[in-house]
């Protein structure tokens, strides 16, 4: 759950949340960006956005084009640090990718973060679309199968926190939902496992999602299929591949489970030359 900078106290690091900032400003644009553009993105002056970028530079995060600045791909370091530490998304990819085969389908996974659902594994098909998906992008989570499913998750304050977070997004949905309305679509989802959408975030793409469980039975991810409302009508979707994804869910969730109860192993540190 994202605090406001307001309200998290005296040991917060404004220095280090700008620098998060422009980092993130990038996510939102495919090309170079001048100074003034990240300063603009980012609400800061141009001055503290020099030096932030500066800094990232010299750190080799960030590299100086004829058209402006860039990120480099060392950024990638801050995000694979999260997705490799357990292991879990390795194991999870090769469910997918016999998912897909099954289903002549693409099959995602993705976990929650203020109001959006952020990819964390995907395998895709060959399809024409418009809306490419990839590992690390974010979506509204109100809009997506797997977001609701994960949305339902929440207690009736952390649904409320994460309804009223600002969607950080760069996709709009393409049909919008009343907040009362989805109140009442999470609880159905609670009851019965599992989430389908229909047209909701994009049009002709339609959606189920199934949650991933820890050992204690918490929901940690979400795992779905996407069809092309053109190639499969819902009934398809539901009878035939929700099956096969809710097996996939619980090879997953079973995975993640001995995984976190694998002994870490250790490393001794090379002596000193």
């Amino acid at each position: 759950m994202t605090v406001s900078r307001d309200d998290a106290g005296p040991d917060f690091v404004e220095a280090i949340a700008r620098g998060v900032d422009v980092l993130r400003c990038f996510g939102e644009s495919r090309s170079p960006m001048t100074l003034s553009e990240i300063a603009t993105a980012t609400g800061l002056a141009r001055a503290t956005a020099r030096r932030i970028i500066l800094t990232f530079e010299h750190l080799g995060y960030i590299r100086a084009v004829a058209e402006g600045y860039t990120v480099t791909p060392r950024v990638l370091e801050l995000g694979t640090a999260h997705t490799l530490s357990s292991g879990i998304w390795e194991l999870a990819r090769l469910h997918l990718i016999d998912l897909v085969q099954a289903t002549n389908q693409a099959a995602s996974i993705a976990q929650l973060d203020g109001s959006d659902i952020i990819y964390v594994a995907r395998v895709a098909v060959p399809k024409m679309v418009t809306l490419v998906v990839t590992v690390g992008m974010r979506l509204p989570a109100e809009s997506t199968a797997l977001g609701k499913v994960l949305l339902s998750s929440l207690n009736p304050d952390e649904l409320d926190v994460a309804l009223a977070t600002p969607h950080r997004s760069a996709v709009a949905p393409f049909r919008a939902q009343d907040h009362d309305e989805l109140r009442a679509e999470l609880r159905e989802i609670r009851a019965r496992g599992w989430a389908l959408t229909d047209e909701e975030l994009h049009p002709g793409v339609r959606s189920v999602a199934a949650p991933l469980r820890n050992g204690e039975g918490a929901i940690f991810a979400a795992v779905n299929i996407a069809a092309l409302a053109s190639e499969m009508d819902l009934t398809e979707l539901t009878d035939r591949c929700l099956p096969l994804l809710l097996r996939a869910a619980g090879q997953i969730s079973a995975d993640h489970v001995l995984l976190s109860k694998a002994p870490v192993a250790t490393v001794a540190s090379e002596p000193p030359l």
